[in-house]
């Protein structure tokens, strides 16, 4: 097991050069939340999983100990565009790195760079890692790390669980001096426990930053008109966005409407595509700053991109677990973002017959995740509060900045409501859909009624017409909590809690939103929202020199940077030097040209 000896604090001394570097490197004052931790334990040699939020600078924990540290660090990362995308950005800060992967060309030169001792950074994926030509490479050169990325993936309790993460204990253990870092964003106490275990990290190794991300706008819509609601978002939202679609069929369908809707650039994403039309989709996006991306999951783990303004899903996620991480792919800047789920009763009727396909060992597991997703879509509490609580924080109770927050839900008790409706699913044979039920308990006989004697029931006509508004999200909240369940043949059944609740044993509360006026786009957009004028010219001369370089051009400076620039007009290349974001290679590569342009306002 690898040494876990040495002991640093934030404030130890030993962090100054460290500090010295960040700036030099990043153009940081200081480190961020619990980065400062995290690199003293690296550069003291300790191995360590840090559990940190998307977008609080995971990365960093290990790029720059790899360039005060003897040796190479090697980054496992569990896909290639990820790979690309931390490449470009590490380059673009004068770190030495380099990917060896199946689409690499330059392999030999990579493999003789690192053994020369050329590298601070080498980038490969899980397969690679495990395999023996590897391991056998790796003996020749001294080494700094292993960082493990996505360190979930080991985790049979983990949300995305890759069997090729399970072969990374043997190849580190062949290096036992060699101290490890895992990583991840998304990681609950089990999983947690089980990372540790897997990767052989001593349990005073964890390092746990909180998982709130306050500058995400937490919204969840029932979905009654999915492209009118997208493209109301799209509308508000000017910059880059993902949407989120269950299958590959509604991607294709969702981009061609989405695009002819709101006149804006709309890609498709998704396993079934050939791989260059997915390679130039995602290049495309990743390079705008304005372009939507609708995709299945598949478009995951590999989007660095941080200036994604919204992420919606047109339907539910997997997990709670799995919304995190998603929509945790938002605002990863720091600057505001928002989050949408369309749910609709039908996703969690679809998610609960997939159970009965689950493994029987993982079954009641999967259950949970699904009964504390339909809890968090159907609350009236605080929608951050109820993410963070599942990830083991004790959050204030209102966040200010969900939903639920700013325009509070009524919660109606509709116990007596859901006997009558359950009554009638249940004295009908448990074989019609709502809109039948309807008619029986509000004393509707058409046709059909009549014929099955469905107006002679006990239940015919028990709902008075103020009651009978409440049935369809009455129906909806039953079916996500398994309450009602869908037949093969379109029906609803009884399931769940159902006879408990016909028994007067338990309650039934629903949440009924409150009408929601259309909000208006302000002038300007998030990234410019008083509309400067020399934000915008920095933003074009940007976009030019990333054009020249090839790279995206977040990787050339970041709004906050471009509008710190802007607010501070400096007008020396030691002025933008002082700038957050700006580091040495940066002011080297691209100085003259932001101060010339400053100048000329």
């Amino acid at each position: 097991m690898p040494r876990d000896t040495t002991h640093h604090s934030a404030d130890d001394p030993a962090l100054e050069p460290a500090r010295a570097r960040l700036r030099e490197l990043f153009g940081f004052e200081d480190f961020r939340g619990v980065q400062s931790q995290v690199v003293a334990r690296v550069l003291g040699g300790q191995s360590t999983l840090a559990v940190m939020p998307t977008g609080a600078g995971k990365s960093l924990t290990y790029q720059l100990p790899a360039t005060m540290l003897h040796g190479t660090c090697v980054v496992i990362s569990p896909l290639i565009a990820l790979m690309h995308d931390q490449l470009r950005a590490a380059r673009a800060n004068g770190i030495r790195a380099a990917t060896l992967t199946s689409v690499d060309a330059d392999w030999r030169e990579t493999m003789d760079a690192f053994r020369q001792g050329a590298l601070d950074l080498l980038y490969v994926a899980p397969e690679r890692a495990s395999s023996p030509q590897f391991h056998d490479l790796l003996t020749a050169a001294p080494l700094a790390l292993f960082a493990i990325d996505e360190a979930h993936c080991v985790s049979e309790w983990g949300h995305d669980f890759r069997p090729d993460y399970r072969q990374l204990l043997p190849l580190m253990e062949g290096f036992p001096e060699v101290p490890r870092l895992a990583l991840t964003a998304t990681a609950d106490a089990a999983t947690r426990a089980d990372i540790l275990t897997q990767l052989g990290i001593p349990p005073g190794g964890l390092v746990v930053a909180g998982f709130d991300r306050p500058n995400i706008r937490y919204n969840v819509r029932h979905r009654d008109n999915p492209l009118r609601q997208l493209a109301r978002l799209m509308e508000e939202q000017p910059g880059p966005g993902i949407v989120y679609a269950p299958t590959r069929r509604k991607v294709e369908e969702l981009a061609e409407k989405l695009a002819a809707a709101t006149g804006r650039a709309v890609l498709p994403y998704h396993a079934g595509l050939e791989p260059e039309v997915r390679a130039a989709n995602q290049a495309a996006f990743v390079a705008s700053e304005d372009m939507v991306m609708v995709a299945t999951v598949a478009f995951g783990m590999g989007i660095d991109k941080p200036d994604v303004r919204f992420v919606a899903h047109a339907g539910i996620p997997k997990s709670i677990e799995g919304y995190y991480q998603e929509t945790g792919r938002a605002g990863r800047d720091g600057d505001p973002a928002q989050a949408l789920m369309l749910w609709g009763a039908e996703d969690f009727a679809r998610a609960r017959m997939r159970l009965a396909e689950v493994d029987e060992t993982r079954r009641g597991g999967e259950r949970k995740r699904l009964d504390a997703l339909a809890m968090l879509v159907e609350t009236a509490e605080c929608r951050r509060a109820i993410l963070l609580r599942h990830f083991g924080e004790d959050p204030p109770v209102r966040c200010g900045n969900c939903d639920n927050c700013l325009e509070p839900a009524d919660v109606v008790d509709a116990t007596e409501l859901a006997r009558k409706l359950l009554s009638a699913a249940y004295r009908t044979g448990q074989s019609f859909g709502l809109g039948h039920l309807q008619k029986v308990l509000t004393g509707d006989s058409d046709e059909r009624v009549a014929q099955r004697g469905h107006d002679r029931l006990s239940v015919f006509g028990i709902v008075d017409p103020q009651e009978a508004a409440m049935l369809r999200p009455l129906a909806r909240a039953l079916q996500a909590r398994g309450t009602l369940v869908p037949t093969e043949h379109g029906g609803l059944a009884l399931g769940g809690n159902a006879r408990a609740v016909l028994k007067g044993e338990e309650e039934v509360a629903i949440v009924v939103p409150p009408r929601r006026e259309r909000s208006r786009k302000r002038g300007g957009d998030g990234a410019n929202p008083v509309g400067d004028p020399l934000f915008e010219a920095l933003r074009e001369l940007r976009r030019d020199l990333a054009r020249e370089a090839g790279v995206p051009p977040y990787i050339v400076f970041n709004d906050a940077t471009l509008r710190e620039m802007a607010g501070l007009r400096p007008v020396t290349l030691h002025g933008l030097g002082q700038v957050t974001g700006v580091g040495a290679k940066k002011l080297e590569a691209y100085g003259e040209a932001f101060v010339s342009l400053i100048r000329r306002f």
